[in-house]
């Protein structure tokens, strides 16, 4: 029998056996560079949208070597429209740490998989459960509120306080056996049945032992951010095309907000922009038009995107080594900002 104020690990095993998610493209090995992959790509996305962006990239990249060989656009490129691309660039460092100091071979010790690049301490736990059955307990969004709810713990998980109550709970509760069937399982009861909205409490295998259930307070936990305000930046994107209908891009630095990848350039919204465009990009503009704007939000602020159509007649030499012309068949081979694809296929079809 459980302990009293312990999950039982038996009920969720049990309800997993009939009920788990089993069938998913990650699912089909133990592989640790697959289950490494599917653990990057499913954090703060989708799993549904991460089927297809999984199964594309594993066919370009099937191995570590493989990846750690790629050049970082093409790794990129296979990333576009993922989103948090700086999961690309430390999955890509990475793949090449473990190419040159473990020969290829995704380590099996904690300490030096949470090393790694984009590797936290319930992605690594996650990891070596899924891959080696190893004993470690995991943090996700889904078994936070599970925890949060079976515990009835107040307060908002992202404070400190809270989060080390919640890491000693999941410690305190993953078993030492069949963990890696217990990690998906408290995962999947997150995802599908301890839902943030509207839970299943009567499909729950824990539902007699819940205190938020026997509370009644399940829609009040997990307690919710503290609201606040983002903050609106706006920008102007300038879509440049010339008269061979190629569209200029420009290589954003390796870090910040869309590190890496080619977009659009862009200038303020006050500029002038035919100036804008002598003065730093050397060209000179011939046709204008303004674009409906975009919206697009980040986490931590909403950017306003003014977007204008230009031409310049001619060819016309650019003056930085980050900018460069490429025909329109040529650009969805490139890592791209989701709202500048969008604008992009906006100009295809309109001059289609």
């Amino acid at each position: 029998m459980p302990r009293e104020n312990t999950i039982p690990a038996l009920k969720i095993l049990a309800w997993f056996k009939t009920h788990g998610r089993k069938n998913f493209p990650w699912q089909r090995s133990n592989d640790p560079y697959t289950v490494w992959l599917s653990e990057i790509m499913l954090q703060q996305t989708q799993v549904s949208t991460v089927i297809e962006y999984f199964e594309r990239f594993t066919r370009q990249f099937p191995t570590i070597n493989s990846l750690a060989d790629a050049h970082v656009d093409d790794v990129l490129a296979l990333w576009s429209g993922l989103g948090y691309y700086a999961r690309a660039r430390n999955l890509h460092k990475a793949a090449q740490i473990i190419a040159c100091e473990y020969d290829g071979v995704f380590p099996d010790n904690f300490d030096q998989v949470i090393a790694l690049p984009g590797i936290g301490k319930s992605t690594a736990g996650a990891i070596l459960a899924f891959s080696a059955n190893q004993r470690h307990p995991i943090l996700d969004g889904n078994v936070k509120r599970v925890l949060c709810r079976y515990f009835a713990i107040e307060g908002y998980p992202g404070k400190r306080e809270v989060e080390l109550k919640l890491w000693q709970l999941a410690d305190e509760n993953t078993p030492t056996k069949n963990v890696d069937q217990y990690t998906q399982a408290i995962m999947d009861l997150g995802a599908t049945v301890c839902t943030r909205k509207n839970p299943d409490c009567p499909g729950c295998p824990l539902f007699d032992s819940c205190a938020a259930n026997k509370q009644g307070i399940q829609s009040q936990l997990p307690t919710p951010k503290p609201k606040k305000s983002l903050p609106t930046k706006q920008t102007r994107m300038l879509v440049i095309s010339n008269n061979q209908s190629e569209i200029l891009l420009e290589k954003r630095p390796p870090t910040g907000i869309w590190g890496g990848l080619w977009s659009l350039p862009e200038c303020t919204i006050d500029a002038d922009i035919a100036q804008h465009c002598q003065q730093i990009l050397g060209l000179k503009i011939a046709h204008e038009n303004e674009l409906e704007l975009l919206k697009h939000s980040f986490s931590h602020y909403h950017l306003i995107i003014r977007p204008h159509q230009l031409n310049v007649a001619g060819i016309q030499v650019l003056k930085e080594d980050s900018l460069n012309w490429f025909a329109l068949n040529q650009v969805h081979q490139l890592g791209l900002p989701k709202p500048v694809k969008s604008l992009i296929d906006e100009i295809k079809i309109n001059n289609g």
